[in-house]
């Protein structure tokens, strides 16, 4: 789960996969599954 920005609301992700970003933390990445816009969610820090 995660929170769309576009629908305003808390909504399960399709497609995801872990990815580390630039600053280290690591997060998942997926679409809306309503709408299908990109989406993160913020993990931690990567080990």
């Amino acid at each position: 789960m995660g929170r769309c920005m576009k629908c305003k609301e808390q909504r399960p992700m399709v497609n995801t996969e872990e990815v580390v970003m630039k600053n280290g933390m690591r997060a998942l990445k997926g679409k809306c599954e309503k709408c299908g816009t990109g989406m993160y969610k913020i993990l931690g820090k990567a080990k």
